[in-house]
């Protein structure tokens, strides 16, 4: 990636502190709690603590910068290339400029992550009924004889003697 390309990138040589600092006092820590759902923001927020926490979980960091890109600066979203890059490794064009921040609140947060949840588990419902084709055609099923309707009823049953009342050794 060019130089030019990460300079235009707002968190370019920007501190996590600094970055926290900016959305605390944009949204406050409610609403930077039901967007992330990071505890530290939840109970007894401060800026050292979270601090604390971010540069300990790398996760969060980047869950967070994320946050700060795309609502905060509301840069536009990473193409496909770009997408499994680091908030911070990626680049956008020269002259994009930041808008003003995502008017945010706990309810509009909620229907976002309602929508977003939905729509995975739609996805995930596709990839099931795909595979599940996927096997059928290759006559495969899902190997669950229960689920597959394919118990076989007609089964013999294992050799076991009969039960010959007259002699005692048999039962």
């Amino acid at each position: 990636m060019s130089v030019e390309l990460q300079q235009n990138n707002p968190l370019h040589g920007l501190k996590t502190e600094t970055l926290l600092t900016e959305l605390v006092e944009h949204y406050g820590w409610k609403i930077l709690f039901a967007a992330t759902r990071f505890k530290c923001f939840d109970i007894n927020p401060t800026i050292k603590g979270s601090l604390k926490f971010l540069q300990k979980t790398e996760w969060a960091r980047l869950k967070l910068e994320s946050f700060y890109l795309y609502r905060f600066k509301r840069m536009p979203k990473p193409n496909e290339v770009e997408f499994h890059l680091d908030p911070r490794e990626r680049g956008f064009e020269h002259g994009i400029v930041p808008l003003s921040p995502m008017k945010l609140t706990i309810e509009s947060i909620e229907l976002s992550q309602a929508k977003a949840a939905s729509a995975f588990q739609e996805r995930e419902n596709d990839k099931r009924q795909s595979r599940h084709r996927h096997s059928e055609e290759r006559g495969q099923g899902s190997k669950h004889p229960m689920r597959d309707n394919k118990v076989n009823t007609n089964k013999p049953e294992k050799d076991e003697p009969k039960y010959d009342p007259s002699n005692p050794w048999n039962t």
